[in-house]
């Protein structure tokens, strides 16, 4: 693993991105200072700025430039769909856990990527339930790398150092396994599963081992580790792996044991965690991405339902992984008509929509999420949308 100086990383994107000269200046500028905010990484050829974007020489990342911030499609951007809903581990605040139908075959998989890489999508996330499960993700990933930058969530469950290797030959550029803590008790709790921490080193000794791709892990922040500030205690931890990222989150109020206010992270313990983020990344070696910097006012914000759009193992369509809504099934409805009607009710904001949206969920998610589509319309007949990100004011002004 190599760090490239940023400026250095900048000309050599230009020359790689040429349609960045059509970038008008104003989001050129906030981009280069948006960049200058993290140390690039290059590995297997990969010019990494952090793993929620395609590498900066890839040729997603040359369609993100293109058809994004020059052609400005109204398509999503980034999406994340789930292979499948079983998994051995019983996480409390998993987004995906009461989710529930008939599987998507592989087929049905292939053709819903297909149809959103021609939408504009260029970052695509694997999920679940436990990813490697599905016993054909190594031919998903083949249908679907190339242009569109891939990305791996996995507890790592199965994960072993041939099935490692042909995930990297099959052109996923990027795997995050979850860890959530590092006290090995206090990670096999959270996860209701004994041997979740053991799992997760040996999968992360694994991908490091057959190198040259992208590792990260994947952090679900309690409340109480942000409140007790002891998130540096584990970001030391995890700069001793050797990783390349900490890839970090808060637990959201997707499910509900988690609607309530007291398990939501306030403002100021969100930008406590993007200082420690800006900090962390000027002088660490390990990349820290905290997603809900990325998704600050500051930032991008949040684009759930707008630039992202979450397909889960059994062709539902939601705003985000995080937002138990539903706005169609991908079996009946052509995946480019959900989330036409869907995007229209999502103009974007500088808010975490399920943060900020959780009460609403509440009062219709009684009956079990996800939410059905004619109460996943009349929540959004109450929802307050409130301003723009730095970066959406740029690029609709």
């Amino acid at each position: 693993m190599r760090k490239p100086g940023t400026a250095l990383v900048v000309l050599r994107t230009v020359l790689w991105n040429p349609m960045l000269l059509r970038v008008p200046p104003k989001i050129g500028l906030f981009l280069l200072r948006y960049i200058r905010k993290f140390r690039p990484v290059k590995i297997n050829n990969h010019v990494v700025l952090h793993s929620h974007l395609p590498p900066l020489n890839s040729r997603g990342y040359s369609r993100f430039v293109a058809e994004h911030l020059v052609r400005k499609t109204e398509g999503p951007s980034h999406a994340q769909i789930g292979l499948t809903n079983a998994c051995p581990q019983r996480c409390a605040y998993c987004y995906n856990r009461d989710r529930k139908g008939r599987l998507m075959d592989t087929g049905t998989i292939m053709r819903v990527i297909s149809d959103l890489k021609n939408m504009g999508v260029v970052w695509l996330g694997f999920t679940g339930g436990e990813p490697l499960l599905n016993r054909d993700i190594l031919r998903i990933a083949e249908s679907a790398a190339g242009d569109c930058a891939l990305k791996l969530f996995t507890t790592g469950c199965t994960l072993t150092r041939d099935l490692a290797s042909g995930l990297k030959s099959a052109g996923i550029f990027s795997v995050s396994v979850s860890l959530d803590h590092w006290v090995e008790e206090e990670h096999d709790r959270a996860r209701r599963y004994e041997g979740a921490f053991k799992t997760a080193m040996r999968a992360i000794d694994s991908l490091l081992d057959v190198g040259g791709i992208h590792v990260s892990v994947s952090a679900v922040l309690s409340p109480g580790l942000i409140r007790e500030r002891r998130v540096e205690e584990y970001l030391h931890f995890l700069a001793g792996l050797g990783i390349h990222e900490a890839w970090l989150s808060e637990t959201k109020p997707s499910v509900e044991a988690f609607w309530s206010g007291d398990k939501v992270i306030t403002e100021s313990e969100r930008m406590y965690l993007c200082r420690l983020q800006d900090e962390h990344n000027k002088n660490g070696r390990m990349t820290v991405n905290y997603l809900g910097h990325f998704e600050g006012e500051e930032h991008f914000g949040c684009n759930a339902g707008n630039k992202m759009v979450y397909v889960d193992a059994f062709g539902d369509v939601s705003p985000c992984v995080f937002t138990p809504m539903n706005f169609g099934n991908v079996r009946e409805t052509p995946i480019r008509e959900i989330f036409t009607g869907m995007s229209r009710r999502f103009p974007s904001e500088s808010r975490c929509f399920i943060n900020k949206n959780f009460r609403l969920i509440s009062e219709f998610g009684a009956g079990g999420v996800p939410i059905g589509k004619a109460d996943s319309l009349r929540i959004m007949d109450k929802v307050e949308f409130g301003g723009l990100s730095a970066f959406n004011r740029l690029r609709r002004g």
